[in-house]
C-alpha cells in the first residue's frame, strides 16, 4: 500500500481526456520547479545522483531526470519511492495531488486555497489544449507567438489559473478574438490624460458623451456596480464595438489591428500572483512614464541600434468612484508593427523560451544551424540596453520573456529587441526628480536602488536568458555550456565598453555571485500579495566553470554543481 496520504485534492486526471496527460505533466513539472528553486535547495534536499536529481519531500524521495540548467527542464516523468506492505521499495511515477499532499506536510500544514489553485491551473491547461484542437492561430508571426503560451510560467505553482468564469472565449492561447463593448462615458465625468486618439477610432459617441471600449469579461465582473450608471445616464451601453480584438499573452492586453494600437484593459481577475486591473496611480504612472522615457530611449537607440519600446501615451476611464475608475481604465500603448524597422519580425521572448509553436521557421532554422552566433546577437541586443537603462540612466526594466518582443531579419538573426508595460518599469530613486507628482503616483514610480537591480538580474538572468538559453541548447549540455560562456563574454564586453561608472552588482555576477529568483510558490502559498514576494539564490551558470561555494548554503552550492556545470 502506498504509504502517500493524498488528501482530499483533485482526483487523478480522467483517462478518457486525451487533454488530462500533458496538462498533469505541465503542471507537475511547474510546481516541482517550483519546489526544488524555492524549498528543497536552500534546505539542502536536493542531491545529483546518476542521470537524476534526487529530492526528499516531507521525508519522501523523490527523483527526476533534469536538463537546461537553473531552467530545470525535465526528461521523463518523476517518480517517488513508494515503501509500505508490498510494495518492496519501488520507485512510481509521481502525480499532481501527491505532490501537493507533500508539499503541504514540508511546509507545514494544509492549505485549500493554494491546492484549488494548483488544481485550477491543470484544468485550464487542458481546457485550453482542447480550445486550440478547435481554432484557428493568427496569420500574424508576432500575434502567434503571444498565443503560443499553452504552460505558461515554467516556475509558477499555478501558471495558468484564473478567477472568475467565462475565461476561455478571451484567452490568448485559445486563438480567442471577440470584439470590445463599446461604453459611453458622460463628457463631465471622463478621466483621461495624454494622448486617447485610438480610443475614439472605436466608434462615435452620443452629443456630450466620449466612446470608452470595455472587456466584455470585465463588463460581467462589474455588472452591479454598472447598474446604477448605465440607468441614471452617466454610462450608455453602445453595444459591440465595430472590429474584433486579438488578446495578446498577458490576457488583458489586446492588439487592435484596425489602429494598430494595443489596449491595456483591466480585469478584476486574480492570474498568476495578481488582480489584473489598472490602479488609478498606475493610469497616471503609464502617461508619466512614457514622458520621461522618451528621451531616455532616444540614448539607448543611439548607443544600441535596435533597442526599441511601446510608449503608453494615454489612457481613458469614467470618474464614478475608485472601483468603476480603475476597472474600466483603459491605457493605450503603441503596437510593435508601428516600431520595429522594414523587414523585422517581433516574436514574444516568452515563445522562444516555450519551444518552437510561435516561432518563425527561419528563427528555428537559423538558431539550429549556428546556435551560439545567434545567441550571442541575442544577449547584445537584449542585455546591453537593459543593463545601460539601469547603469546610466537609473532605470529599471522588467525584462522578462513577457515584456520583450525580439525582432528578426528574414535570415532568422536577432536585430532588434522591443520592450513593454510600463507597470513593471521604475525609476532608481534619488536618481530622479520626481517633485510636482501627487505622493501616490510618484511612491509606485521608483525602487531603491538594491531592489532595482534584484529586479534587473531576476527578470533578464532568471527568467529570460537562462529559459531561452535552455531551449536554445535543447538536450545537448555542451552547447548549454557553451552558450553561457558565450553570454559571460558578452556581458564583459559590455562592462569594458559602456558601463557608465561603477557596474559592481554586474560585475559580482560575472565573479560567480548567485542570482535572485522570484519566490512564486512562497507568495501564492502565503496568500500574499505579490509585491511582497522575496527573492531566492539560484547558481549563477555566468560563473566560471567549476565548482564553488555560492552564499554559504549547502543546497545552493549543490544545485550549483548539479544545475550550473552538469546543465
Amino acid at each position: 500500500m502506498d504509504r502517500l496520504l493524498l488528501g482530499p485534492h483533485a482526483p487523478e486526471p480522467h483517462a478518457s481526456d486525451p487533454h488530462a496527460g500533458p496538462a498533469e505533466e505541465a503542471a507537475l513539472g511547474a510546481l516541482l520547479r517550483c519546489w526544488l528553486r524555492e524549498v528543497g535547495g536552500p534546505r539542502g534536499h536536493v542531491r545529483a545522483v546518476g542521470p537524476h536529481l534526487t529530492l526528499r519531500v516531507a521525508g519522501t524521495p523523490v527523483r527526476v531526470r533534469a536538463r537546461g540548467g537553473i531552467a530545470l527542464r525535465f526528461d521523463g516523468p518523476p517518480e517517488h519511492l513508494v515503501t509500505g506492505e508490498g510494495a518492496e521499495g519501488r520507485w512510481r511515477p509521481l502525480n499532481l495531488p501527491a505532490l501537493v499532499a507533500l508539499l503541504e506536510r514540508e511546509l507545514d500544514g494544509g492549505n485549500e486555497e493554494f491546492a484549488a489553485q494548483v488544481r485550477a491551473g491543470r484544468e485550464a491547461i487542458a481546457a485550453i489544449l482542447a480550445a486550440r484542437e478547435r481554432s484557428v492561430p493568427p496569420a500574424d508571426p508576432w500575434l502567434a507567438s503571444e498565443q503560443a503560451l499553452v504552460a505558461g510560467h515554467p516556475f509558477h505553482p499555478a501558471p495558468k489559473a484564473h478567477g472568475g468564469d467565462g475565461w476561455l472565449d478571451y484567452a490568448p492561447e485559445t486563438h480567442a478574438r471577440f470584439a470590445p463593448r463599446l461604453l459611453g462615458v458622460r463628457a463631465d465625468l471622463v478621466a483621461q490624460e495624454g494622448d486617447t486618439a485610438a480610443l475614439d477610432a472605436f466608434g462615435g459617441a452620443p452629443a456630450g458623451y466620449l466612446p470608452l471600449p470595455a472587456h466584455p469579461w470585465q463588463l460581467d465582473l462589474l455588472a452591479a456596480d454598472l447598474r446604477g450608471p448605465l440607468a441614471d445616464g452617466r454610462l450608455v451601453d453602445l453595444g459591440p464595438g465595430p472590429r474584433a480584438v486579438v488578446p495578446t499573452s498577458s490576457v488583458r492586453t489586446v492588439y487592435d489591428p484596425g489602429t494598430g494600437m494595443c489596449l491595456k484593459f483591466s480585469l478584476n481577475v486574480r492570474i498568476t500572483n495578481c488582480v489584473r486591473k489598472n490602479a488609478w496611480y498606475e493610469l497616471s504612472g503609464a502617461v508619466e512614464l512614457t514622458r520621461r522615457l522618451s528621451p531616455v530611449f532616444d540614448r539607448l537607440a543611439r548607443r544600441f541600434p535596435g533597442t526599441r519600446w511601446l510608449p503608453e501615451p494615454g489612457y481613458r476611464s469614467a470618474a464614478l468612484g475608485t472601483r468603476l475608475l480603475e476597472g474600466l481604465g483603459v491605457i493605450v500603448r503603441t503596437g510593435p508593427w508601428g516600431v520595429c524597422g522594414p523587414g523585422t519580425t517581433p516574436v514574444l521572448a516568452a515563445a522562444l523560451a516555450a519551444g518552437a509553436d510561435g516561432v518563425p521557421r527561419a528563427v528555428l532554422a537559423r538558431r539550429a544551424a549556428d546556435p551560439v552566433a545567434w545567441w550571442e546577437a541575442y544577449v547584445e541586443r537584449v542585455a546591453y540596453p537593459v543593463l545601460d537603462a539601469f547603469f546610466r540612466h537609473g532605470v529599471v526594466l522588467e525584462a522578462h520573456v513577457q515584456n520583450v518582443l525580439v525582432g528578426f531579419d528574414a535570415a532568422g538573426w536577432p536585430v532588434e529587441a522591443v520592450f513593454r508595460d510600463l507597470e513593471g518599469t521604475k525609476l532608481v530613486a534619488g536618481r530622479h526628480d520626481l517633485t510636482g507628482l501627487p505622493g501616490e503616483v510618484a511612491a509606485p514610480l521608483s525602487y531603491d536602488a538594491a531592489g532595482g537591480w534584484n529586479r534587473v538580474a531576476y527578470c533578464l538572468f532568471v527568467n529570460h536568458l537562462a529559459e531561452v538559453a535552455a531551449t536554445v541548447a535543447g538536450t545537448v549540455d555542451d552547447v548549454l555550456r557553451a552558450l553561457w560562456a558565450a553570454a559571460r563574454a558578452t556581458l564583459s564586453r559590455y562592462v569594458e565598453d559602456h558601463a557608465a561608472g561603477p557596474a559592481e552588482p554586474l560585475t559580482r555576477l560575472l565573479a560567480g555571485a548567485p542570482l535572485p529568483a522570484k519566490a512564486n510558490l512562497g507568495v501564492r502559498w502565503a496568500r500574499a500579495a505579490d509585491r511582497t514576494a522575496g527573492y531566492v539564490p539560484v547558481p549563477n551558470p555566468l560563473a566560471q566553470p567549476g565548482p564553488r561555494v555560492i552564499g554559504g548554503q549547502t543546497g545552493v552550492e549543490t544545485l550549483t554543481e548539479v544545475c550550473g556545470e552538469r546543465g
